[in-house]
């Protein structure tokens, strides 16, 4: 009876850390729910503290990178996918990624228009390095409402994991009127890491800005929706 019971236990155990290693407490049991069905889940928080990934050495450079930039407004995009007929994941995501001038025409819908727009109406590569297992990519890149822009875009890739971040490099202008965003203050990430026989596809989205009242859901509800529209994209993309 003893042997069945540790058995079962086992079993039960291994079974439920096929997602559950990779995530701490912060993942609701709904969530968690979701993310086996194989479903986006899309998390806004208040805080990084919030955040529902554990950190190990394929998810350090995510949570560094948010960490350093102490986002005012955050949310996370994460999907489970079985490594089974998706060993060529990373190929993909990075090929996707690395085609800056495909950004251009992601739609974009604007909740305060109800309107579908582009995400970025211009996207093309000024420079490009590479070193190793890094790449460092710099674009020219433009926005409806903050215009156009230099971004640096950041990419490692290990046979442990996949790490994207791109940043904006000067300052976001609404209408050209006043700074919205500061030079590094609005970054996306992309983690792509496997956890036993699954694919983990995780991003987080950050912007550190100054909370002006009367335009601050406004300015959270814009620049959070447009990371998540794009990390979205890339999920669905490949």
């Amino acid at each position: 009876m003893k042997k069945t019971l540790i058995l079962l236990f086992s079993i039960l155990y291994f079974s439920s850390s096929i997602i559950a290693n990779p995530f701490n407490k912060n993942l609701s049991s709904k969530e968690r729910a979701k993310l086996e069905k194989g479903e986006v889940l899309i998390r806004n928080l208040d805080s990084i503290k919030e955040l529902c990934i554990n950190e190990t050495p394929q998810t350090k450079r995510i949570i560094s990178a948010m960490k350093e930039l102490k986002p005012k407004y955050v949310a996370e995009v994460i999907q489970i996918r079985p490594y089974k007929g998706n060993e060529d994941l990373q190929d993909k995501m990075n090929s996707v990624l690395i085609n800056i001038s495909d950004y251009v025409g992601i739609p974009y819908f604007s909740e305060r228009t109800q309107k579908f727009h582009e995400l970025y109406s211009y996207a093309e590569i000024k420079n490009a390095t590479i070193e190793g297992q890094k790449t460092t990519i710099y674009a020219d890149m433009e926005m409806s409402l903050f215009g156009r822009f230099d971004t640096q875009i950041d990419i490692e890739e290990t046979p442990d994991y996949y790490f994207y971040l791109m940043k904006n490099l000067d300052k976001l202008r609404y209408h050209d009127k006043f700074t919205a965003i500061g030079p590094e203050n609005m970054q996306s990430c992309i983690n792509l890491f496997r956890d036993g026989d699954n694919w983990v596809l995780y991003a987080i989205g950050g912007v550190d800005t100054f909370k002006i009242f009367f335009l601050e859901d406004r300015v959270e509800t814009s620049f959070i929706n447009r990371i998540k529209t794009f990390c979205n994209f890339i999920f669905e993309k490949i």
